[in-house]
C-alpha cells in the first residue's frame, strides 16, 4: 500500500480537532501534534466555508453586495453592513444624514453585546461552566427580540444601507430597548461573579494562552484580543466615525495578555456598550434616514478604504471602482483570521485542555476567515 504522508511529520501522536460546529467555533479543523498531552506542533486547516465571496462581490452591483456581508461575521451581521456601506459612501462621496449615523451606532452597539454574550456562553461552556451558557443566551434573545423588531431578522439583518439605514425606530423600540439597557447590567454582574470568581474558572484561563504586547503589534491584532494585551486600541476613539466621537465611553484595556484579559475585556465592553445605546437613543435627531443615491450607482474610478471597530476587531473593506456599476475588487480585512492566524505558536506547549480556552478566548467566526 502507498503510504499517504500526513501534513504534520513530527514525532508523536497527531489528532484531528474539529471540524465540528460549534465545537472548534466554527468549521474549523485543527491537526495538533502530541507530546504525552503535551502540544508540540498544531496546524489550523480552513477553507471548509469558503464561498468565493469577495469574488461574487465583483459580479454584482455595489449596494446589492451588502447582504453577503451579513454571511461574513454572522454574529456582527449589522456591523458588516457597516462596513461595506462606508466604503461605498467614501468612494461616491455620499452624505449619511445624522439620524442614520446615530441609529447605525445604537444597532452596532446592541449586535456587539449580542456577539459578546455569544461568546460568554460558548466559552464557558468550553471550560466547563455550562450554567452562563443558559444565562448569556437568555439575555442575548432580549437583543434578538430588539434587533427582529426593528429589522425583521435575528442574525442576517441587511439593514444598514449605503447612504443610511432602511428606516426609523418602530414604535415602542426605544423603550423596550430602555428597558433591556435597565435590566441588563444586573444579569452580566450575576455572570460575571460566577465566572470571574470562580477557582476553577480562574485556573483555566489565567496564566495560559499568553499573548505579549509586542506579539500582539507583530501579528496585526486588534479588538479585544490587542487590548487583552494592553494595547489602547480602539478604532471608535482613535480613528471615529459616524458619531462615536460625540459619545462617551471608555475603552477596557488588560495587560496580561492571557485568556483571563481576553474575557475580562469583553466583559466590560459589554457595559460600555450600554452606555453608548442610552447615549444614542437619549441625542436621537429627528430627520430623514437615507440619502438619495442613483437607482444606477456609477461611483467615480477611485478607491475607498473603511475601517471599523467589530466585536472581535478591526473589520475593513478596500473597494476599488472603475467608474462602472460594478466593482472591480472588494477586499475584506477580517480579524478572525489574524487572530486564527496566532494560534499555532499560542497552543505550542500547552496541554490539549488549553487549547480549547485559548481558541475560545480568541472569539473567531470561521465566516469571515474563509469568506
Amino acid at each position: 500500500m502507498t503510504q499517504v504522508q500526513t501534513e504534520i511529520t513530527s514525532p508523536g501522536m497527531s489528532l484531528n480537532m474539529g471540524p465540528q460546529h460549534p465545537s472548534t467555533h466554527g468549521v474549523l479543523r485543527l491537526i495538533v501534534q502530541l507530546d504525552g498531552e503535551i502540544i508540540s506542533e498544531c496546524r489550523p486547516v480552513i477553507g471548509y466555508l469558503h464561498r468565493g465571496l469577495e469574488k461574487m462581490f465583483e459580479a454584482r452591483p455595489y449596494r446589492q453586495n451588502v447582504p453577503f456581508t451579513d454571511r461574513l461575521d454572522y454574529l456582527g451581521s449589522l456591523n458588516n453592513n457597516l462596513a461595506i456601506s462606508q466604503a461605498i459612501e467614501r468612494l461616491g462621496g455620499i452624505e449619511v444624514p445624522e439620524r442614520a449615523q446615530f441609529i447605525r451606532v445604537l444597532l452596532c452597539e446592541l449586535n456587539r453585546i449580542a456577539s459578546h454574550l455569544v461568546f460568554l456562553g460558548t466559552f464557558a461552556t468550553d471550560v466547563g461552566a455550562t450554567t452562563v451558557f443558559l444565562y448569556a443566551f437568555r439575555e442575548r434573545e432580549r437583543v434578538l427580540d430588539l434587533l427582529e423588531m426593528m429589522t425583521g431578522a435575528r442574525l442576517t439583518y441587511n439593514w444598514i444601507r449605503a447612504g443610511g439605514v432602511a428606516s426609523g425606530l418602530p414604535e415602542g423600540f426605544a423603550e423596550r430597548t430602555r428597558q433591556f439597557l435597565k435590566d441588563f447590567p444586573t444579569e452580566l454582574d450575576a455572570n460575571d461573579r460566577l465566572l470571574t470568581g470562580n477557582r476553577i474558572f480562574r485556573a483555566r484561563c489565567e496564566g495560559v494562552g499568553v499573548i505579549s504586547k509586542e506579539m500582539a503589534a507583530a501579528w496585526g491584532a486588534s479588538g479585544p484580543v490587542a487590548r487583552g494585551s494592553g494595547w489602547d486600541f480602539d478604532l471608535r476613539k482613535t480613528a471615529p466615525y459616524e458619531v462615536y466621537d460625540r459619545l462617551q465611553f471608555d475603552v477596557p484595556v488588560h495587560s496580561a495578555g492571557d485568556v483571563m484579559a481576553r474575557y475580562l475585556v469583553r466583559i466590560e465592553e459589554m457595559r460600555q456598550s450600554v452606555r453608548l445605546v442610552e447615549q444614542c437613543l437619549a441625542q436621537l435627531p429627528e430627520g430623514p434616514t437615507l440619502a438619495k443615491i442613483p437607482k444606477v450607482f456609477k461611483p467615480p474610478a477611485g478607491t475607498a478604504h473603511s475601517r471599523t471597530e467589530s466585536p472581535r476587531g478591526e473589520l475593513s473593506f478596500f473597494m476599488v471602482s472603475n467608474g462602472t456599476p460594478h466593482p472591480v475588487r472588494i477586499h475584506v480585512r477580517a480579524p478572525s483570521f489574524v487572530h486564527l492566524s496566532m494560534l499555532p505558536e499560542l497552543v505550542r506547549g500547552v496541554k490539549v485542555a488549553d487549547v480549547i480556552a485559548i481558541l475560545g478566548s480568541l472569539d473567531t467566526v470561521l465566516g469571515e476567515v474563509d469568506r
